[in-house]
Parts: structure tokens; sequence; C-alpha cells
């Protein structure tokens, strides 16, 4: 939270709308690469400039354009006056710090959400935030690197295969969404095999190493429920909305998307409450292995009080103590030693406490 603030400071004084970019630069390199089709046809092309981008405001066709790399402040603002985007709309592209929302701004819709990636070298989850923006025939993504989920998208497009070519810009919206919420279940999946794997090896032996890991799984969570919590809101507001930009049939897809949502909040919240339990059990190990140990020194103790009370007793040095000088004492002391610990050991024993 303190980088957060330490990355947004460089933004004060500045005036609403101005497009500063906010946050960690994930990508050398700008692309820019648009993908234009209806039911028959499909092309797909990288510009080299913003300009090139201006046909595709109003295409007769659906277009799709994804910007990778936001830290060219210059090329985003210009896309933005290109399609007419809202300067606010603008500001929050480029600060990649937003909370998942939606923004109706008449012509256009804008989307944030959360990208979330699995890392299967450190084991742990990426986020990125993914911008979308909805024109009547046109839909923008604005992502921080490349490399993203929607390659099924893609694949879906230039196939042909399904209704993707034969719907507008607010259906292929819908599947970018779409995508993202799959790649959650996915997430999820990864993170469920940790918990269980946790779980049997706190069950067999309870470690601070272990605890640390639950400690990180929970940390990955807050990261996921940051990320999904907020996208109810969003999913549930693209259903309701009265844009003119989102048609009816898509609609109902929207309501499925929303559904979905809530399933992944839903195994958040589950997952959530596993850890808390993988946490109560190691504490529960912890203290069962301490009770086992002061249960054993507890009864070694007991053992050798009379034993002490005895040796204590011999141990005297007085002149006139009877079996002092007795032929058979120092055996007859260790007969009554072995006889009271094998004795209090037996009772111990019956009573269960061995």
């Amino acid at each position: 939270m303190t980088r957060l603030f330490r990355r947004s400071r460089h933004k004060v004084g500045l005036a609403p709308g101005t497009v500063a970019f906010v946050g960690e630069q994930k990508s050398a390199h700008v692309r820019l690469r648009v993908l234009d089709y209806d039911a028959q046809e499909f092309s797909e092309r990288d510009l080299a400039r913003a300009e090139e981008a201006l046909p595709y405001r109003n295409p007769p066709r659906t277009a799709w354009l994804n910007l990778d790399g936001l830290h060219d402040t210059t090329l985003l603002s210009r896309i933005g006056e290109q399609f007419g985007i809202h300067p606010l709309a603008l500001e929050d592209i480029a600060h990649v710090h937003q909370r998942p929302k939606l923004e109706d701004y008449g012509d256009h819709l804008y989307v944030v959400i959360k990208m979330l990636t699995f890392d299967e070298e450190q084991t742990r989850i990426l986020s990125e935030q993914i911008s979308l923006v909805l024109g009547r025939s046109y839909a923008l993504s604005f992502q921080e690197r490349e490399g993203d989920v929607f390659e099924p998208v893609r694949q879906r497009i230039r196939s042909g295969a399904g209704r993707a070519r034969r719907r507008g810009a607010d259906y292929l919206a819908y599947m970018l969404l779409d995508a993202v919420v799959d790649n959650y279940f996915v997430i999820l999946e990864r993170i469920g095999e940790r918990i269980e794997a946790l779980e049997e090896r706190l069950v067999a032996d309870a470690t601070p190493a272990l605890l640390q890991e639950v400690h990180a799984l929970r940390r990955e969570m807050i990261l996921l429920r940051r990320a999904v919590w907020p996208l109810r809101e969003v999913t549930g507001g693209l259903e309701r909305s009265d844009s003119e930009l989102i048609s009816d049939d898509t609609a109902l897809f929207l309501r499925d998307l929303y559904d979905h949502t809530i399933q992944v909040i839903d195994a958040i919240e589950s997952y959530r409450e596993m850890l808390s339990g993988l946490q109560d059990l190691y504490l529960s190990s912890i203290s069962h292995r301490m009770n086992d140990v002061m249960k054993t020194l507890t009864i070694i103790a007991t053992l050798f009080i009379p034993l002490s009370f005895l040796a204590g007793v011999f141990g005297m040095n007085f002149d006139f103590m009877p079996e002092l000088h007795w032929r058979w004492s120092y055996p007859l002391f260790w007969v009554a030693i072995v006889a009271i610990g094998t004795g209090m050991l037996i009772f111990f024993r019956r009573r269960g406490w061995l």
C-alpha cells in the first residue's frame, strides 16, 4: 500500500484527465494490433501509428484494437483523441492501480478489470490491469505487457467458429471479460491443489516453514479477492445497463458471466476459510506436540519424586540410622527404587496417562 501511494506522488497537482503513467513498466515495446471482422471476412494486422486506427472508429465491420504497453502516454493520448475517449478514462487507463469498475460515458463504456495469471516458476499469482473501451462497433483493450488470456478469443474470431463473428462489439467485450473470469477458475484450481498439499504436510509435520506458506497463500487470496469482488458490480452493472451499446441478446450472456463471478467469489471465501483452518491446524499441532512434551517431562519428574525422597533419606550423615550398617541395605535400596518406579509406570498406564 505504501508503494502505491509513493508511485502516485508525481500526479499531485496535475489537472483531472491528465494522462500520466503510474505503475511499473512491464514491457519494453509498445504494440498496437487490430482485428477487423464480420461473418464473411477477417483481417489482422499491426498498426505503426495511432492515426492508422482512425478508420476503425466507425468501421463497417467489428473492430478490436489491442494496445500492449501503457508507458507511451503520447500514443495513448493520440488513440484517445482518435476514438473520443473521455479524458478521465484515459487517465485511469494510464494509472494501473485502479479498482475494477464500470463507467458510462454515453457514446462509449469504460471497464477496468484485473487479469490474473499463475507464475509456475515462482508459484505465485501475477496481476495486470486490463482496460476495455466499448464503442458502437469497436472494442479497445489496453494491457500493461504482451501476453494475455485472450488467445482463445482470437482463435475463435480467426476460425469463424461459433457466434463470435456474427455478433457485434458488445459480444466481443463479453468474450474478453469471460476469458478473464474463466482464467480465475484456473487460478483457483491451482490454489486448491496447494491448499490440499499444505494440509497433508501440516498433518504429517507442522513446521514454521509451512506456516509461512500458509501466510503467503492468504496474501494471494487477498489479492484475488480484491480483483474479483468489485467485478461483481461490473458484470452486474453491464447486465442491467440501459446503454444502447449493449444488446438484449448480449445481456443474457452477461447474466451468465455474473453467475460465474459469484461462483468465483464463493470459491474464494471457501478457500479463505480453509486457510484459516490450516492456521488453526498448525497451532493445534504445535499445542498437541507441546502437551506431549510436557506430559513426558511431568511423568519423568513424578517418577523421580519418591526416588529423590529415598535417596535423600539414605544420604543423610547421621551416626545412628537404622539399616545404615546392614549388609543388604544397598541392594534393598535399589530393589525399592525399581519397584516404586515400575509400580508408578503401571499405575500411569492403567489410568491412561501413557
